[in-house]
């Protein structure tokens, strides 16, 4: 098992949000990444822990080509741009946005005068030119919430070989996932395939996963499909 720790990255940022970039694939960053960053799996590729400042924004920027998924941990979130303009998200919501070959831009902002904090993710897409797409995963308590990756023949999630779930828990409640998977504590405190681990910690575990809600907590684990 490997772990890294929010406090043994620096603390980055941009426009208004304040980040430590946990995942930093070298396909993605080559030089620019960070030594102690770990590499995705898959075609996982990013993932960066931000606090959005008080009426704090990204400022309206473009992707292409790369699947953009953000999970809100704390606060709420009002997206702009070309797709779905004007969606809000609460605490615990996911956002999933699909670039393709069209690409597309967007702000997200901090409606908010206190800090709230999102994780974002990236995913390279099985195949290029893929068209646009948005969908919103409001949060089921309790249970591991696949909101991302799967084959064609489902309609639920946008397609990849590359899977995203994300659970909700409240103190006591338990989830379990076999295999090959990266996990990323973003809210809370449990136990974790019998130890006791600490919020904003990664794991990248190649043997499963059981983990138990000491308080209110969120996880997200990104896995081959």
């Amino acid at each position: 098992m490997k772990i890294l720790h929010y406090s043994e990255l620096p603390l980055g940022g941009f426009a208004g949000l304040k980040e430590k970039r946990m995942v930093t694939d070298e396909r993605i960053f080559g030089l620019h990444k960070h030594p102690k960053a770990f590499n995705g799996i898959g075609n996982f590729v990013y993932l960066a822990d931000a606090n959005f400042l008080p009426h704090g924004e990204t400022g309206m920027h473009p992707h292409r080509e790369i699947d953009v998924i953000s999970v809100m941990v704390e606060g709420r979130i009002s997206h702009a741009g070309s797709l779905e303009h004007g969606q809000q998200l609460d605490a615990g919501f996911t956002q999933v946005q699909r670039a393709g070959g069209k690409g597309f831009f967007h702000n997200e902002i901090n409606p908010d005068s206190s800090e709230n904090q999102m994780i974002q993710l990236w995913v390279l897409p099985d195949n290029p030119g893929e068209p646009a797409g948005y969908q919103v995963f409001e949060p089921e308590v309790g249970k591991l919430q696949q909101v991302y990756g799967g084959d064609r023949s489902q309609t639920d999630r946008f397609h990849s070989k590359t899977s995203i779930a994300v659970a909700n828990l409240i103190a006591g409640q338990s989830i379990h996932h076999w295999g090959d998977a990266m996990l990323y504590l973003s809210k809370g405190k449990g136990t974790l395939n019998g130890d006791k681990v600490e919020l904003r910690t990664l794991f990248h575990l190649e043997s499963g996963i059981e983990f138990t809600a000491s308080e209110d907590a969120q996880l997200i684990v990104i896995y081959p499909s």
